[in-house]
C-alpha cells in the first residue's frame, strides 16, 4: 500500500501554498535535494493521482456553477457519471447514496440560447434519470483556492513565509495560503480568448514550464510569464492541488445538505468554514441552502462530527450523503 511520508506531505503542502514554486525553492524549504523532490513529485503524480491544475474563477470566466443531483437506476448510473465526468463543463462528479445519486458541478454561461441546455434538455432526457434537482451556487466559504486542512498540516508558519516571500503569493481571506490572490470586491477581470488559451492548457498541467504554455499557446516564453502573472494578480485563477484524500487518512467521505435559517445563514456557513473536517462549504439555492463536504478517519468521526459539532438551532435540517465514487475531481478524471 502507497504510504504517504513527511516529505510527501510538505510538498503537497508547498503546492498549495504556491502551486509554480520552483522545486529548488521547495526543495530549500523542506530541507531536502532538489532531485530528491523531482522524484517525489512524479511518484506522487504516478501513485497517488497527486494533479496540479489551474482554473478560472467564476467571476472571470462569465460562468454560473450548480450543484446537481440526479437520482438514477444503480445500473445506468456508472454510465451517467462517467458521461458527466468526460464533458469540459463539469466537476466533481461524484456517485452518492448508495450508488443511486450523482452529484455534480456544471459550469453554464449566464445567457444565450444554449446557456442551460444541459440542465434543461440533455439530463432530463437521458435513459436511466428519474429525479434531477439543481441548486444554483451562491457563494463559497471554504473550497476553491482555499485548501482543505488535512492537506496543509505539514508545514509550520516559517516554512510558509519563505515560500509566500520568494513567490509573492497572498493570502486567502481567512489567512490561509492559496496559489493565488485573496478575493476583493474589484471588478472582474473577464477572460479574453488568449487568456482562455492560456488556462486551457495550464488546467490540464498547471506546472507547465513557460515554454510549453508558449507551445500551447502560440506566443513567447516571456509573453506567457507575464500573462500568466498578470492573471494571478488579478484574481482571475486559482490553483487546484488534487491527491487521493484515502492516502491522508480518509476512509469516509460525505455531503452534507442542510438547511438553516437564512438569518442565521451566513455566521453559520463562516463557523463551518473553520472547521477541520470540512473541504467545501456553500451557500445555494433550493430547500436546502447550505451543502458542505466532510472528510473524516471513519463513520465514528464523521457521527461524532454531525452530533457534536453540526448540532446547532440553526441548522433545522441535515441530510448526509455517502460518496462512494468521485469520478472528477477539480478537473481531473479518475481512473477506473
Amino acid at each position: 500500500m502507497f504510504v504517504l511520508d513527511e516529505l510527501d506531505r510538505g510538498l503537497i503542502h508547498a503546492l498549495h501554498v504556491d502551486a509554480r514554486a520552483p522545486f529548488t525553492l521547495v526543495a530549500d524549504v523542506l530541507g531536502s535535494s532538489t532531485q530528491t523532490v523531482v522524484r517525489r513529485y512524479r511518484r506522487l503524480y504516478a501513485r497517488a493521482g497527486l494533479r496540479v491544475v489551474a482554473l478560472p474563477t467564476p467571476r472571470s470566466s462569465g460562468t454560473h456553477q450548480w450543484f446537481v443531483r440526479l437520482t438514477a437506476a444503480t445500473r445506468s448510473a456508472h454510465d451517467i457519471a462517467v458521461a458527466l465526468a468526460r464533458r469540459p463543463d463539469t466537476s466533481w462528479v461524484r456517485l452518492t447514496s448508495g450508488g443511486t445519486e450523482i452529484v455534480a458541478i456544471i459550469h453554464t454561461a449566464p445567457a444565450g440560447p444554449d446557456a442551460h441546455t444541459l440542465l434543461l434538455r440533455d439530463i432530463p432526457r437521458t435513459a436511466g434519470i428519474t429525479a434531477v434537482s439543481a441548486h444554483y451556487l451562491l457563494h463559497t466559504y471554504l473550497g476553491g483556492p482555499t485548501a482543505w486542512r488535512g492537506r496543509v498540516d505539514a508545514l509550520d508558519a516559517h516554512q510558509e513565509a519563505r515560500l509566500r516571500s520568494a513567490t509573492g503569493t497572498a493570502q486567502t481571506p481567512n489567512g490561509e495560503g492559496a496559489s493565488g490572490p485573496a478575493v476583493s470586491d474589484s471588478p472582474a477581470h473577464l477572460l479574453t480568448d488568449a487568456d482562455r488559451l492560456l488556462l486551457s492548457a495550464l488546467r490540464e498541467d498547471a506546472r507547465l514550464s513557460y515554454a510549453e504554455l508558449a507551445t500551447a499557446t502560440g506566443t513567447t516564453a516571456s509573453t506567457a510569464a507575464r500573462r500568466l502573472a498578470e492573471l494571478r494578480a488579478l484574481g482571475a485563477l486559482f490553483f487546484d492541488v488534487d491527491i487521493d484524500p484515502t492516502l491522508l487518512g480518509v476512509t469516509v467521505s460525505a455531503l452534507l445538505w442542510m438547511q438553516v435559517a437564512p438569518a442565521h445563514l451566513d455566521t453559520v456557513a463562516t463557523a463551518l468554514a473553520r472547521h477541520d473536517e470540512l473541504a467545501v462549504v456553500a451557500a445555494t439555492t433550493g430547500p436546502t441552502n447550505l451543502v458542505a463536504h466532510a472528510l473524516c478517519r471513519d463513520a465514528e468521526a464523521l457521527h461524532h462530527y454531525l452530533t457534536r459539532r453540526v448540532a446547532w438551532d440553526a441548522v433545522t435540517r441535515i441530510e448526509t450523503a455517502p460518496v462512494l465514487r468521485t469520478y472528477k475531481a477539480a478537473a481531473t478524471l479518475r481512473a477506473g
